[in-house]
């Protein structure tokens, strides 16, 4: 019976294989976009470890409670709306910091901690909801977190929410019907003090035109003008505290930056389950924007993750980037356009110690990389895009708003704005995306809501190929609309595309061949299903 039964059973395992290759394949070409973006992910070490990987720190005064405020910090980048059945979470393993220094020596002298912790209803099912959630407490809510969070000043510990909600992922329409509500569930008191926290998922506040590593914008600045982020989501925390409570004595101006530690020693075990021991170390960082991914050089990279701010100025190797920076010279390689003099003085400012006059904390500055704020700066009624260089104060580089387009102030400042107070006219349109895919709130957390799992292209440009072009502003640089007084933003932006006529058959092909792959591994499938439980049966 079991020479009879070999062929078939040969036969099935051969149709079964098939089944997987067909499908694999139509996978591969319907494949989410997040396989090939690389912003947030931006040491070698860390992007093996997205629930770890800060991805942006935001610091900035709360425009409707200028007495207050607000501290976000964004984690696990590039998250698919749809990428179930486990969606999307933090870890319980890790400690998630926002860290706060208020006398310049760079070292944290208020530590917020989130610790969190995760819980099923039932196992017995592959469903993250088993029907409609209107509210946390749903018994149809299968998986769901909590989370404490701990105020840490010196050896003084203070927990400020004890079991605080974490808003969960937004599945779909069907499972989430009014998501904005369980939104609304997650925005915890804080006890016995003023001020609120927030934890959950919320659409990828970033935008930026991440087609820069292609030659910076193509070589010809021809590739720009599509937000790279548009429909991603990401896990944020977010806590609103009077200021007061962050400020030392008359100094109005504080240190902000993000951590994320693991224990050293993590263990795999034979059933699949893993153990966390050791030590807590550091493995990721984040203060201001981007210095990592384009100012640090590979071979620091990792390192720059690990080391504690007071410590950066002993690094020579990074130092010596900030002073001497890599992209100006590849921007005048590509663009004729020339780099600025060294050493960078300006960049040493804005990076390293706060300008003077603007966000520079009193007294004796440790030189390190931390996103500074000048707590006395109300916000502005009418707040630019481009921040400070459109004579915002209350934007980046002071603290880092929402809003705040940091990839064009960053180009401008690496060109040499903030030394001359001029913009670069020739580097005005920057990368094309201008602002947000989705409006951000008016009040705490003040994130915009995350993308459905429902949307079935959430990374869809739009009509006009451009993501920037809805809610983008208008207008000159004084405006924010990032162009100049003589050439607006939606000249310097726009180029001719190059246009071609396909065949209907070819322009349909990345659609009809995954969808004919994927039906032919069902059938390949069930023919080896079939197959197998013949020979089982010993037919033949």
């Amino acid at each position: 019976m079991a020479s009879a039964r070999s062929p078939l059973r040969r036969r099935a395992v051969a149709l079964v294989a098939a089944a997987v290759t067909a499908l694999s394949g139509s996978v591969l070409l319907l494949g989410p976009v997040a396989g090939v973006a690389s912003s947030h992910r931006e040491a070698p070490e860390i992007a093996k470890d997205p629930l770890a990987d800060n991805t942006d720190t935001y610091a900035f005064v709360s425009p409707d409670k200028p007495d207050m405020v607000t501290l976000i910090a964004n984690w696990l980048p590039f998250e698919e709306p749809a990428g179930g059945p486990n969606f999307y979470f933090f870890d319980p393993s890790a400690r998630y910091y926002i860290n706060i220094d208020n006398d310049g020596d760079a070292v944290a002298d208020i530590r917020y901690l989130w610790e969190f912790k995760s819980m099923y209803r039932t196992k017995d099912t592959f469903l993250y909801n088993t029907g409609p959630v209107n509210s946390f407490n749903d018994e149809t809510l299968n998986f769901r977190q909590t989370y404490k969070l701990t105020e840490i000043r010196g050896d003084e510990e203070t927990v400020l929410v004890r079991k605080g909600k974490v808003a969960p992922s937004h599945v779909g329409d069907a499972s989430m019907p009014n998501y904005a509500t369980l939104r609304d569930e997650a925005i915890e008191p804080l006890r016995g003090e003023d001020g609120l926290s927030f934890a959950g998922q919320a659409d990828d506040p970033f935008f930026l035109d991440l087609r820069v590593f292609d030659l910076l914008y193509g070589g010809d600045l021809s590739e720009i003008a599509d937000d790279t982020l548009d429909g991603f989501n990401v896990q944020s925390i977010a806590l609103q505290v009077p200021s007061s409570d962050l400020t030392k004595s008359d100094d109005p101006v504080i240190g902000v930056w993000s951590t994320t530690d693991r224990q050293s020693t993590k263990i795999i075990n034979a059933d699949g389950s893993r153990e966390h021991k050791g030590e807590w170390v550091q493995v990721s960082r984040l203060g201001n924007p981007l210095v990592n991914e384009v100012v640090i050089p590979l071979e620091l990279k990792d390192a720059f993750n690990s080391l504690e701010p007071q410590n950066d100025a002993s690094v020579d190797a990074a130092v010596e980037r900030v002073n001497d920076p890599e992209v100006p010279k590849l921007i005048e390689s590509i663009y004729g356009i020339p780099a600025p003099e060294t050493p960078r003085d300006d960049l040493f400012a804005v990076f390293l110690t706060g300008v003077e006059g603007l966000n520079r904390p009193k007294g004796e500055v440790t030189p390190a990389e931390l996103l500074r704020l000048n707590t006395s700066i109300e916000p502005s009624s009418e707040p630019s895009r481009l921040g400070v260089l459109a004579k915002d104060n209350a934007g980046f580089p002071n603290g880092r708003r929402l809003m705040d387009d940091v990839v064009d102030i960053e180009l401008q400042a690496l060109e040499g704005a903030v030394r001359t107070g001029e913009l670069v006219e020739a580097l005005a349109a920057g990368d094309g995306v201008d602002s947000n895919d989705k409006e951000f709130g008016d009040t705490f957390p003040y994130l915009a809501l995350p993308h459905s799992g429902s949307d079935p292209n959430p990374h869809d440009p739009g009509e006009d190929g451009s993501t920037a072009a809805a809610g983008s502003p208008s207008g000159g640089v004084d405006t924010g609309g990032g162009g100049t007084a003589s050439q607006p933003r939606q000249q310097l932006a726009t180029r001719p595309v190059a246009t071609t006529t396909q065949p209907a058959s070819a322009a349909t092909l990345p659609v009809a061949l995954p969808v004919a792959l994927a039906l032919l591994g069902v059938v390949l499938g069930a023919a080896g299903v079939v197959t197998m439980r013949r020979s089982r049966g010993g037919t033949s």
